[in-house]
């Protein structure tokens, strides 16, 4: 039987891609990997974001890998750490050997009769090719890196002054002394508006609605305290469920006692802004966690308001002039340079385009299968991370599963595994999230199908999951561990993978 030119093609190499190459270490050594990378380096959103401030919205903690401590004193690092701590693991593991850099992945086609995925990429030189895999996992983010979320704002093709959008920051953009207004009150913004305080003549952040934020320490004090007793792992993992029960509990209670939630983080703005505060900028619509919520480290947003290096503006755009953005109210804010960080675009499975047996597949018409399958789509894993914690959370999770699969077809000589869902068998979808970003809304009509009940399930609930999993064997009744028609004619090959597998 034809071999495949590696066991497993891994799709990015960002968070996901590096969980993916080191879980395969870790557990299925024997087997082979090789990642596709469409940039020319690794890190995916931290090398693709160069904006000013750039930093993690969750603790290097939950963010960092499960197999790696985050040994830098701050515990919401910006973008330069994040690439290093990637880079030395990329490096420390033999990862970096295994990508294949400059490659935009366009095709995948599972074919039934060889077990087999047929991969065509891109290079720089325009040059396509292919290469085939048993196994295809998909570590490509969920947001388009071509395209961003277009808001439609009126008029800025008026603007005379320089539109920046934060995906495309440009490396010479030169904004001090300059009058900046930033759109939009996600992370992106209440991440960059501090930072460009520093120089900028003044800096605003025009909302339409109100953001729940949270201030929130830049390092640990309880982490450097661990530090002090114990090894730096047992300290890392330590401070590491400290944040995911933390976490957990602060969510938990966003559903069952929102108003409560509210009352705390109003009072915790309250406080960080004194005089500064005003209901209308701080006091969202929605309650705590109906979006995500925005961390503000050491109080930085809080403290360049107070500082009057910076504003916040809660109005609807009417239009733009040559010299601003002019608002509903009446009011007019004069602007050089405008920064649109008005959300991202999500897409599925990197925009590649993925067949069976050369028929496209409609993401649309199948159930997830435990957070990272497909129904009736065999050999194939994906990443979609957390809504309400840490990426790195779901990605090393659904990494150590997929090692897990691979595992048990090695030692029961099988090539293939699918989760079966009949027609007649196929659960109530189910809404995908009760979440109302902007962004999520956006996407919903190209997502799989979701159930209420497991194993059809995105569930968003990490100490859930990680029950399941360690719970419910990985021959679990659905998905089913076969071998291809072609196979029967060629045994020893396939014994001989197992082997090897094993």
């Amino acid at each position: 039987m034809t071999q495949p030119d590696t066991d497993v093609l891994i799709i990015g190499a960002g968070i996901s891609g590096i969980s993916m190459a080191a879980h395969i270490g870790m557990i299925c050594p024997d087997r082979s990997y090789t990642i596709l990378e469409r940039r020319d380096a690794i890190g995916g959103t931290w090398d693709l974001f160069r904006y000013p401030g750039i930093r993690s919205d969750s603790d290097m903690h939950t963010l960092g890998f499960d197999f790696e401590p985050w040994r830098h004193e701050d515990a919401i690092a910006d973008g330069p750490n994040i690439l290093e701590y990637l880079n030395r693991i990329a490096d420390e593991r033999g990862i970096r050997e295994n990508i294949r850099f400059d490659q935009e992945v366009l095709s995948a086609d599972w074919d039934s009769m060889t077990a087999m995925w047929t991969v065509t990429s891109r290079g720089k030189d325009g040059k396509t090719g292919t290469t085939t895999a048993r196994w295809l996992y998909f570590a490509s983010g969920y947001y388009d890196y071509d395209n961003p979320h277009d808001a439609q704002i009126p008029q800025i093709d008026q603007f005379g002054g320089q539109v920046v959008h934060p995906q495309f920051w440009p490396d010479d953009l030169e904004y001090a002394g300059k009058d900046v207004v930033v759109i939009g009150s996600g992370a992106t913004a209440v991440t960059l508006v501090p930072a460009m305080a520093k120089t900028a003549k003044s800096v605003t952040m025009l909302q339409r609605t109100p953001t729940w934020m949270g201030a929130g320490p830049k390092q640990d004090k309880w982490s450097k305290r661990f530090q002090k007793f114990m090894p730096d792992e047992w300290a890392y993992k330590l401070t590491r469920w400290k944040n995911i029960l933390l976490r957990s509990y602060f969510f938990n209670l966003s559903r069952r006692k929102p108003e409560k939630l509210r009352a705390m983080l109003t009072d915790m703005t309250r406080q960080q802004l004194g005089e500064n505060y005003d209901a209308k900028h701080f006091e969202p619509p929605y309650n705590p966690w109906q979006q995500r919520l925005c961390l503000v480290p050491d109080g930085d947003l809080f403290n360049a308001i107070n500082a009057g290096q910076a504003k916040v503006v809660t109005d609807h755009i009417a239009g733009f002039d040559a010299t601003g953005v002019m608002l509903e109210s009446g009011e007019h804010l004069p602007a050089d340079i405008v920064i649109t960080a008005t959300g991202l675009r999500l897409v599925l499975a990197g925009k590649v385009d993925v067949s069976k047996d050369g028929e496209p597949v409609d993401w649309t018409e199948r159930f997830f299968y435990r957070g990272l399958m497909f129904s009736n789509l065999p050999n194939l894993s994906f990443v979609f991370g957390y809504l309400n914690a840490s990426w790195t959370l779901r990605a090393d999770t659904n990494s150590r599963f997929t090692c897990e699969v691979l595992k048990h077809m090695g030692k029961t000589g099988t090539l293939v595994a699918e989760p079966e869902l009949a027609p007649e068998d196929e659960p109530e979808a189910v809404e995908p999230w009760d979440y109302t970003s902007g962004y999520l809304n956006r996407a919903k009509d190209m997502m799989p199908k979701v159930a209420a009940e497991r194993p059809w399930t995105l569930a968003h609930n990490y100490l859930e999951d990680r029950r399941d999993f360690r719970q419910r064997p990985v021959a679990d009744g659905v998905l089913r561990f076969k071998n291809p028609p072609a196979a029967s004619q060629d045994s020893e090959a396939v014994s001989h993978e197992a082997v090897a597998a094993e």
